[in-house]
């Protein structure tokens, strides 16, 4: 919610819903709805993949559950399981020729005809042609993941809750090394983003245990994620 000046009245409508209004009592007044606090709507959701490149690994010796290759296991899976069931996956990249290609597994899962986009700026909704490819497919909750958290990822998400989209990132598909991760995580929940979990976004897609059986029996590739289990 951002506000530039001038008086201000809030009100929960409707409370049941748990949506934060902020009604403007001067003309100066930039008015944006807060986060809703419902499960993530499949038919709404955009899977924003951003920048899952080798070249953000930074260096780092850390292995599970926490390294790089650990996040882009997990985003690859996710990224399987929203082509299986019909979200449209968004991916960019960040100077392939000093970062390296986004990671081909990821590709490979995503749905066909799925490339990854240039990405020339750190905040994604910066560059007009990304920011189009978003807005062409009409959905309006976008569920980020990526590299780095603290930088890229980080103003992706902001720019994006800055433009009416409701916001989510995925805690354990998403990079920083050391203390960079959680530094990036703790700006976007200062700034009213949704911190979600594979497991959880896979749960708020799916909803029931009949549909859960259904999934896993017509994707037993996907029936065991990397590092938890379903």
């Amino acid at each position: 919610m951002l506000w530039s000046g001038g008086p201000l009245e809030t009100t929960l409508d409707p409370p049941d819903e748990g949506i934060l209004r902020t009604i403007a009592m001067a003309p100066d007044t930039m008015v944006i709805m807060a986060q809703p606090a419902g499960l993530i709507e499949r038919s709404d959701s955009l899977l924003v993949v951003v920048d899952l490149q080798p070249g953000f690994f930074g260096g780092t010796t850390e292995d599970e559950p926490t390294g790089l290759p650990a996040a882009a296991a997990r985003a690859a899976w996710l990224v399987g399981v929203a082509a299986a069931i019909g979200v449209p996956v968004l991916v960019t990249e960040e100077d392939s020729a000093r970062n390296g290609p986004t990671y081909p597994v990821l590709l490979e899962r995503a749905p066909a005809g799925t490339r990854a986009i240039g990405k020339r700026v750190f905040g994604l909704v910066d560059q007009p042609d990304i920011l189009a490819a978003i807005d062409a497919t009409g959905r309006r909750t976008t569920i980020l993941m990526g590299a780095e958290t603290d930088v890229c990822v980080a103003q992706s998400a902001l720019g994006l809750l800055a433009r009416g989209f409701h916001v989510a990132v995925v805690t354990d598909a998403t990079f920083s090394p050391g203390e960079m991760h959680e530094l990036g995580l703790r700006r976007m929940r200062g700034a009213g983003v949704v911190e979600l979990h594979a497991k959880g976004v896979y749960y708020e897609w799916i909803r029931t245990l009949s549909e859960a059986r259904r999934f896993q029996a017509a994707h037993p590739d996907l029936a065991s994620p990397p590092g938890f289990v379903l």
